[in-house]
């Protein structure tokens, strides 16, 4: 039986509690259709962990890490305690230490889900948004001057380099060529950003040109927003840059139905490092506790994980098992319009499987 070792970080927030359900959904897939055995690893880094040691991980929290396939993680942030804390000391730490350069996001509009967008039928909205993950308007490089004082100054740097823009291309174009419409989007703002976002048209421009099979195009992010209400099943293959990748993905989720279906992958393509797996949504303060959260979003992220861990089989039976509880609409979370539990909504997926 082969054995996967995978890294928890359940979080802050709801993301213990949809990280639960989507480990039981795992395990019970991977035993069945692959005849695998994931072996979990919990971690408490977190905002307590953080009130209490003064640091979001222990000093050697990466050098662990490195010792897993994959991590699972849950969401970060707490009201409490700064974003530039807890998200700048963790989350995005990590995606560029062990180099996840690829940000991948499925939508898809599932059946049994309601669309808030008139007329669009299950399955009609199905995108893969593919955005970069380490670099472009995310990339720390900036500072502050004369903090404090009404002649403050703050500075935030774009870094755009043509590797980074060049191997999330490749990645999303790669996807592209093997899904049935063969057709990428790259979304730019090149005519305002004219050096960043200039020399990612140019990497787009020569890197199509060993994809000719795929019917690709490129999109200003303003239409992008506008077409992904008006016409989203217009898109397959979308690609982005870090932040433009980032607020587009939140639309994509609102027009298939809920945040709470928003499934996520950071990925290492060569897996010299873990790659690590997350739902969109967040920690969710606002409901945390209450045991209320859809963890659908985070039982789809395992299924990614899955696919990363080459558990193929597997990872297309938990997608299935979501299918078929979103279809039958006997269990709903509240952001479907229902009543069930987080643990309901689990137990159905489980059941599904089984």
């Amino acid at each position: 039986m082969a054995v996967h070792r995978i890294a928890v970080i359940g979080g802050d927030g709801i993301g213990p509690e949809v990280i639960d359900q989507a480990i039981r959904a795992a395990e019970v897939a991977a035993r069945k259709h692959d005849g695998a055995d994931l072996q979990w690893a919990k971690l408490p880094w977190s905002t307590a962990y953080y009130k209490q040691h003064g640091r979001m991980l222990p000093e050697d929290g990466w050098d662990q890490l490195k010792a897993y396939e994959a991590i699972l993680f849950g969401a970060v942030g707490d009201p409490s305690v700064p974003d530039k804390i807890t998200v700048h000391e963790l989350l995005l730490p990590m995606r560029r230490k062990y180099d996840q350069y690829v940000n991948l996001r499925p939508a898809y509009l599932f059946a049994g889900v309601p669309c808030p967008l008139a007329g669009k039928k299950p399955g009609e909205i199905d995108m893969l948004v593919y955005r970069e993950n380490t670099e472009g308007e995310y990339a720390p490089v900036g500072g502050n001057l004369y903090p404090g004082t009404e002649n403050q100054i703050a500075v935030q740097t774009g870094v755009f380099t043509w590797k980074g823009c060049e191997r999330i291309l490749r990645a999303a174009f790669e996807a592209a060529r093997k899904r049935p419409r063969k057709k990428l989007t790259s979304i730019t703002k090149s005519n305002a950003q004219v050096y960043g976002l200039g020399l990612w048209d140019d990497v787009f421009h020569a890197v199509r040109k060993d994809y000719t099979d795929v019917d690709s195009g490129s999109l200003l992010v303003d239409a992008a927003a506008m077409d992904f209400v008006r016409k989203p099943e217009s898109f397959d293959v979308v690609v982005a840059s870090n932040l433009f990748g980032d607020i587009l993905t939140d639309l994509s989720a609102a027009v298939t139905g809920s945040i709470g279906l928003a499934s996520s992958a950071n990925i290492n393509p060569t897996k010299k490092f873990p790659s690590m797996f997350e739902p969109v949504h967040g920690s969710a303060p606002d409901i945390a506790g209450k045991g209320i959260a859809n963890p659908l979003a985070a039982v789809l992220s395992a299924a990614l994980m899955l696919d990363h861990l080459g558990l193929a089989q597997s990872a297309a039976a938990v997608r299935a098992a979501v299918a078929h509880v979103l279809a039958t609409g006997a269990v709903r979370t509240p952001d479907l319009g229902g009543s069930a539990t987080t643990t309901q909504m689990g137990d159905a997926v489980v059941a599904a499987l089984a």
